[in-house]
C-alpha cells in the first residue's frame, strides 16, 4: 500500500470520525425534554432542571467548537505534511534516533497543549464559572499545567524511550517485552497513585474520628472490605463537583472522598456511595478491567509490530525517510477504528458493572439512601438527564441516571 493511499485512509478516518461524533452530539442535544424525568420530580424543580439544560447546551456548543478546531488543525497538518517537515527540521540538530523521537513527541505535546490553552481557559474560567462550578484560581491553573508537564517528563518520556529502545534492539518482537513493561507500570500506578501522584495536585487529609468514620468502618467490617485509610480530598480547590473512589489492590484499600461530597450528603448517603465502590471490588471489576486493559494493549502492540517498519507510513505523513516516531503517529491514527470498537465493548461492560455495583450497594447498605445519593450527585453536577440512547451506547461508561434508578427499584 502506497503512501498516498495510506494518507487518504488516515484523512478518511479523521473525517468520518468527526462527522460521526458531530451527529451523536446533535442527537444528544436535540433529545432534551420540557420537564425532568418523573423519577426526579421529587427533588428537581423546574428552575434546577432549566439550569441542567443550559449547562448541557453550553457544554455541547463548547464541545463542537473544541472538536472542530482540533479537526481543522489535524487536517491541515496532514495535508501539508507538517509532521514530516517537523521531523526534517529536528534532524538538523539531532542525529540519534531515540532522542530525535523524544524531541519530536515533546514538541508535538507542547505545541498541542499551548494551542489548547485558550479553550482550557474558557472552559474553566468562563463556562464552569458561569454555572458555579469553578473554584480554580489562576495560580492553580498554571501550577497544574507545570506539574502536568513534569509528570509527562518523568513518567511518559521513560516509557517512550523504552519503547523506542526495544524497537531498535528487537524489531517486530518488541511488543511482548513492552507489554510486560506497561502492565507492570499500570499496576504500580494503581498501587501508588493516591500516595505519590495525587498529593502533587491535591491535599489529602485523614478522615477525623467521628460518626462518619465509624459508619464507614462499620460498613467495611460488615462486608469484609479491607479498608486501610480514609481520606478527604480538597476537590473544592478546583471544582464544586463531587466524586469518590478507592485505590490500591490486594488487602490494602484507600477510600478517597471529595470534600464537596461530604458537605452535600448525609452519612447514610455517603455509606451507600462507598457501598457502590465496594461493589466493584467485590465483583472483581477492578481486576477484570486491569486484565482487559492488558489484552487491549497486547492487541494494539501486536498490530503495531506488524506495521512499525513500513516506510510508507512515514512517507504518508510527509517524511522523507523511515522514522519510527512518524510510524508510531501514523499507526495511532490508523488504529482509531479499532480503538473505537474496543471502547464500545468496554463501555457496554462498564455499564453492566455499574448495575452490579448498584445492586450490591442496595443489598448491603440502604436502597433509599443510594437512590437519594444518586439523584443529588446528578443534580449537583448538572448531569444530562435525557441523553440520547445512541450517545449513551457509544460514549457512556455509566448508565444514565434514570435507567440506574429504575433498575434499583425493579430489583429491590
Amino acid at each position: 500500500m502506497g503512501a498516498t493511499t495510506i494518507l487518504n485512509i488516515i484523512i478518511g478516518i479523521l473525517v468520518v470520525n468527526y462527522l460521526w461524533e458531530q451527529m451523536l452530539d446533535y442527537l444528544n442535544l436535540r433529545n432534551q425534554k420540557e420537564h425532568p424525568p418523573s423519577e426526579l420530580q421529587d427533588i428537581c424543580d423546574q428552575e434546577t432542571y432549566q439550569k441542567t439544560l443550559s449547562y448541557h447546551r453550553a457544554k455541547s456548543r463548547f464541545g463542537v467548537v473544541s472538536s472542530t478546531a482540533g479537526f481543522v488543525v489535524m487536517l491541515i497538518l496532514l495535508v501539508t505534511g507538517a509532521f514530516g517537515e517537523l521531523d526534517q527540521w529536528l534532524r538538523q540538530f539531532i542525529d540519534q534516533e531515540i532522542w530525535l523521537a523524544l524531541a519530536f513527541f515533546g514538541t508535538l505535546f507542547l505545541l498541542a497543549d499551548l494551542l489548547s490553552i485558550p479553550l482550557q481557559w474558557y472552559n474553566t474560567f468562563v463556562l464552569e464559572e458561569k454555572f458555579g462550578f469553578n473554584k480554580t484560581t489562576i495560580g492553580t491553573f498554571w501550577s497544574d499545567k507545570l506539574k502536568g508537564y513534569l509528570l509527562t517528563l518523568v513518567l511518559g518520556a521513560p516509557l517512550i524511550f523504552l519503547l523506542l529502545w526495544l524497537i531498535q534492539r528487537l524489531g517486530a518482537g518488541f511488543w511482548i517485552y513492552f507489554l510486560v513493561a506497561i502492565s507492570i507500570f499500570s499496576l504500580l500506578i494503581n498501587l501508588f497513585y493516591t500516595s505519590l501522584i495525587l498529593p502533587l495536585f491535591n491535599k489529602l487529609t485523614p478522615l477525623p474520628d467521628g460518626e462518619l468514620k465509624q459508619a464507614i468502618e462499620g460498613y467495611s467490617q460488615k462486608v469484609s472490605f479491607p479498608l486501610s485509610n480514609i481520606f478527604i480530598i480538597d476537590g473544592s480547590k478546583r471544582s464544586g463537583k463531587s466524586n469518590a473512589f478507592f485505590s490500591g489492590l490486594g488487602k490494602k484499600k484507600k477510600i478517597v472522598l471529595y470534600d464537596t461530597l461530604v458537605d452535600n450528603h448525609s452519612i447514610e448517603e455517603l455509606v451507600s456511595i462507598l457501598a457502590h465502590e465496594v461493589g466493584h471490588y467485590k465483583k472483581k471489576h477492578v481486576v477484570i478491567n486491569y486484565l482487559l486493559s492488558i489484552v487491549q494493549s497486547a492487541l494494539m502492540l501486536f498490530l503495531l509490530s506488524i506495521m512499525i517498519s513500513n516506510e510508507q507510513l512515514s512517507l504518508a505523513l510527509g517524511g522523507r525517510v523511515l522514522s519510527i516516531h512518524l510510524n508510531l503517529l501514523a499507526f495511532g491514527m490508523l488504529y482509531t477504528p479499532v480503538s473505537k470498537l474496543l471502547g464500545l465493548f468496554l463501555n457496554i461492560l462498564s455499564r453492566k458493572n455499574e448495575y452490579q455495583a448498584d445492586d450490591f450497594a442496595a443489598n448491603t447498605s440502604s436502597k433509599a439512601a443510594l437512590v437519594k445519593a444518586l439523584k443529588k450527585l446528578s443534580l449537583d453536577n448538572l448531569s444530562n438527564l435525557w441523553p440520547h440512547r445512541w450517545f449513551v451506547f457509544f460514549h457512556y461508561s455509566h448508565p444514565p441516571l434514570v435507567q440506574r434508578l429504575r433498575a434499583i427499584n425493579q430489583n429491590h
